[in-house]
């Protein structure tokens, strides 16, 4: 009697199947990167605004909104003439804020309020011109005779209000560790942009708190943030043996750089005999500015520990061992690309 033949079923090689498997892995995992790549690139580059000027328009020029055309700055006669107050929105020791209109558009006047301090309302004008970039609130005109800066109008405020304008509905989506990261990216390019500008490298020195701090930002409608406030802008140049301190006055608390407090115990102070010091104030308070735009959102914890070696090293006693402005912006963007790579592919890691 025949047997019938029997048809096995064929079994491929299990290696054979891994090896497949880990192929097609790798070629997602680099197109994925090619295409985190290409778009944060984009968001690197332009973020929808231009490097040198925020309008594309030449220098002494602006454009707001959906206007095509660039306007010279305004002078002072079209500024009293076309410029009308609406109301009063804040007052510093400098300077007071006036929300106004021109031509049906929101725009800010800032006029000096004590005439003690002209010089450095006009420093900060100085800066605001020389400054202009997608960094740094729009410079709409001036006039210097009469003391009086107008600026763009930014409706959600300073950076102080962050968390309140988070909270309101048209916002709410914005608040995830994404978006509060790629604010810090924001705000420390300011301070690298500040640190290498044409003009050399300047010190926020308008910082000796958290909320002064925050109070010198604004946050525009579609989430970056601009630096507003320029009247305390010195520059340090190490060839000329030039460098700063920030104001006249002893300066306390673990917020400012361990260098801008007296080091000389219980004698009294004395601005003479205060050394100064130089640009790397500015990344000491970078955790701390950091830490709170990072939130309390779910993720933040996670990017906080990945932030946690450069923010450290900002932390360093010694201002020679902190690192540079452009080394701490490098790091933010690394870790935003790698955590944005783990959440498109949360498996990878365990995978390969």
């Amino acid at each position: 009697m025949e047997k019938k033949p029997h048809f096995a079923r064929r079994e491929f090689p299990p290696r054979e199947v891994s090896s497949m498997s880990l192929a097609l892995l790798l070629v997602a995992v680099l197109l994925l990167n090619a295409l985190l790549y290409l778009c944060l690139n984009t968001f690197y580059s332009s973020s929808g605004r231009a490097e040198t000027d925020p309008a594309l328009c030449p220098f002494g020029h602006f454009r707001l909104g959906a206007v095509r055309n660039c306007s010279p700055w305004l002078s002072c006669e079209a500024i009293n003439r076309e410029v009308r107050k609406l109301k009063c929105v804040g007052e510093g020791a400098v300077k007071k804020v006036f929300l106004s209109e021109w031509k049906e558009k929101k725009v800010v006047l800032s006029q000096l309020t004590n005439s003690e301090l002209k010089e450095d309302f006009l420093h900060g004008l100085k800066m605001l011109k020389a400054l202009q970039s997608k960094h740094v609130v729009r410079l709409l005109g001036f006039c210097e005779q009469q003391f009086t800066i107008l600026t763009e109008y930014h409706p959600l405020g300073s950076l102080r209000g962050l968390n309140e304008t988070l909270h309101i509905p048209k916002y709410k989506g914005m608040n995830t560790w994404r978006h509060r990261l790629m604010l810090a990216i924001d705000y420390v390019s300011v301070i690298c942009y500040l640190h290498s500008s044409p003009l050399g490298t300047l010190v926020m020195c308008d910082s000796n708190d958290l909320d002064k701090v925050l109070s010198q930002y604004l946050l525009t409608s579609d989430f970056h943030i601009l630096v507003n406030d320029l009247d305390a802008l010195p520059l340090v140049n190490r060839s000329a043996g030039r460098l700063v301190k920030c104001g006249h006055r002893e300066l306390q608390g673990e917020f400012v750089a361990p260098e801008q407090r007296w080091p000389y115990g219980d004698v009294p102070f004395e601005d003479d005999l205060m050394p100064p010091y130089d640009e790397k104030t500015d990344i000491w308070k970078i955790p701390d500015v950091s830490n709170f735009l990072l939130g309390h959102v779910e993720g933040s914890d996670i990017v906080r520990l990945h932030l946690f070696d450069i923010h450290a090293a900002c932390k360093k006693k010694d201002p020679a061992e902190r690192p540079s402005a452009r080394e701490v912006l490098d790091t933010y963007r690394k870790v935003l690309t790698l955590l944005i790579r783990e959440a498109a592919m949360p498996g990878t890691r365990e995978m390969l």
